[in-house]
């Protein structure tokens, strides 16, 4: 004899249905810190629009009653009657000594962040990430100070060495000059934004996930092989942040480049010449001396580096969502 299973009585027709899935209260704390948080993200966004709006309106007066190009003018004379004044030269200065402080800070900060998150002793690794944090405490005017008494007058071997095996290029020819060139610059703000990007890329490294990393390990693979197929992977993400970050401030950098780059309004084509000017520099520089139509001339210079930073900071963005959407 086969046993038989019989089905549950439907529910009576008209009775109650399944019983609906009870919602979560909303508590009172909830409300209010929601409520904060998007009232810090509008405000943040009224900010900005608020310098938007004032830079441009500022600039666009000065740009008005300039007789030169804006984008091409090689001189500063804002003061004058009529004014003459263009960005050419501190648009090339600040691009260049970003690019170069890229170069130079990006390979070593990633290499440190590695050394410290993934290869030395947790002692090492703890005394080296505190001096780390403290290099990105110290005020960029004392930065500037070592760069104009200590780097500008030792780091002349380097730029001769450059100019002996490098000097056929044209951009590392060196003429004796002091040292007070945007390759001088360049380096000061590697130094500088070298913590940064270090203490960001280091945090971005500890969070790889140690199934992945112990996967490969498993499978045979070298500490470097984990490192290349799981941790950068992982944080090429955070990287690329970590570097505008670094990026941001190097463009914005003030008293440091204006203690060591000598002031001149001319495109160099060699970096390691003395000359030049950032539009950090050039405001703080002329800021104190100048007219209300010098004022003006220099806010539309700051309107420059504020869309630029923009413009990084969103090409930055896209770039991470992209990497997002491949992976």
């Amino acid at each position: 004899m086969s046993a038989t299973t019989t089905d549950p009585a439907p529910a009576p027709a008209g009775g109650p249905g399944p019983e609906p899935a009870r919602r979560s209260a909303v508590r009172p704390g909830d409300r209010i810190f929601s409520g904060l948080s998007k009232g810090a993200g509008i405000t943040l966004l009224v900010i900005m629009a608020a310098i938007a709006v004032f830079l441009t309106i500022r600039a666009v007066v000065a740009i008005r009653a300039n007789e030169g190009n804006f984008l091409t003018t090689f001189e500063w004379n804002a003061n004058a009657d009529p004014p003459v004044f263009g960005i050419a030269v501190l648009l090339f200065g600040t691009v260049v000594s970003s690019v170069i402080a890229m170069v130079l800070a990006v390979p070593v900060a990633v290499g440190i962040a590695l050394f410290i998150s993934h290869y030395a002793p947790r002692r090492i690794a703890g005394a080296v990430g505190y001096v780390v944090d403290l290099l990105a405490a110290v005020p960029s005017i004392i930065y500037g100070l070592w760069g104009a008494l200590f780097l500008v007058p030792h780091i002349t071997g380097l730029y001769e060495w450059l100019d002996d095996f490098l000097g056929w290029t044209g951009v590392f020819s060196y003429d004796g000059s002091p040292a007070r060139s945007l390759m001088t610059v360049g380096i000061l703000l590697a130094i500088m934004i070298l913590p940064i990007i270090t203490s960001v890329t280091r945090e971005i490294f500890k969070q790889t996930p140690k199934a992945n990393e112990e996967a490969a390990l498993a499978l045979g693979a070298t500490r470097w092989e984990v490192v290349r197929m799981t941790v950068l992977p992982f944080g090429r993400s955070g990287i690329i942040s970590a570097s505008m970050l670094g990026l941001g401030r190097a463009l914005g950098e003030t008293m440091a480049v204006a203690t060591v780059l000598s002031p001149a309004f001319l495109i160099n084509i060699s970096v390691l010449e003395s000359g030049g000017g950032t539009f950090a520099q050039n405001i703080a520089s002329q800021f104190k001396e100048a007219g209300a139509m010098g004022r003006d001339a220099l806010i539309a210079s700051g309107l420059v580096l504020f869309l630029l930073t923009l413009l990084v900071n969103g090409a930055a963005r896209l770039i991470i969502a992209r990497r997002k959407d491949f992976v």
